[in-house]
């Protein structure tokens, strides 16, 4: 079966019709509001990598699905891009002063991926960490989640907490909306990592599901607000200890003996 973390490729026009922005607010909180050199990481078709350009920062968007990173490079042809892992950083060290995963993090080796992470990033640098969540609290919202699967709603932040290269994790939410209709729900429905692996007939089956359910609560043309939470977490990087100086090599003496004559005290 297709690794989920790399089934994106596949959808990724269903991905980047379908899947929710992310709010100015949240990604001012993410990065700042002055200009500053940002890496992204698991950038896939670039929706807060817009966000961030119009912000003015400096980005460097990477994702390890080139159908993905086409995708974002025909909408922003002057973004730096390049094909990468969050294991494998192209990058030299201390270059960034901020490092951004949307909705990608939980797809990370973190083992990997966090000393990577903390190398690139300049001294007093953070990582930054959002997932858009539907705000299952509303009954019909839970009964969509049902249908279309919950586990992108699983955010993982507890690496980043209990990692000893970033220090305290603060996290905010923004709330937000993304209007949904008929046909922007089927690419939702498609773009999520357990609809991509399905063979033609399941995923068939799956978007009859929605549909249905599409019919019996949606407003027609008029389409549906879907509630989100963009969860964010923020951490900056540990200073690092500089190494301890050795201590100098005391001072060799030649007294001009034979180290291979045995000396022997006959007093």
């Amino acid at each position: 079966m297709t690794d989920p973390s790399r089934s994106f490729g596949g959808v990724a026009d269903a991905y980047d019709r379908g899947r929710p922005t992310y709010p100015r607010e949240a990604a001012v909180w993410l990065v700042g509001v002055q200009p500053t050199t940002v890496l992204e990481l698991g950038a896939g078709t670039g929706k807060l990598t817009e966000v961030l350009v119009d912000l003015g920062h400096d980005v460097h968007a990477t994702d390890p699905d080139e159908q993905m990173m086409e995708r974002l490079r025909e909408k922003l042809p002057d973004v730096r891009t390049s094909v990468a892992t969050a294991e494998e950083i192209p990058a030299p060290d201390a270059s960034y002063d901020v490092v951004v995963v949307a909705q990608a993090f939980h797809w990370f080796d973190h083992d990997r991926a966090l000393p990577e992470i903390a190398r690139v990033l300049k001294p007093g640098g953070r990582l930054a960490l959002v997932w858009n969540e539907r705000d299952e609290r509303i009954p019909w919202v839970k009964r969509l989640g049902r249908i279309i699967g919950t586990q992108e709603q699983l955010r993982s932040d507890e690496p980043l907490v209990t990692s000893p290269l970033f220090g305290f994790v603060e996290d905010q939410e923004f709330r937000h909306w993304q209007v949904v209709d008929r046909v922007s729900i089927q690419d939702l429905v498609l773009s999520r990592s357990n609809v991509a692996v399905l063979d033609e007939e399941a995923r068939a089956a799956k978007l009859a599901e929605v549909l249905a359910f599409y019919d019996e609560y949606g407003r027609g043309m008029d389409g549906m607000q879907l509630p989100l939470r963009a969860s964010c977490f923020r951490a900056a990087l540990v200073e690092r200890e500089a190494a301890p100086e050795a201590a100098p090599a005391e001072p060799v003496t030649d007294d001009g003996a034979d180290p291979d004559v045995l000396l022997i005290d006959f007093r």
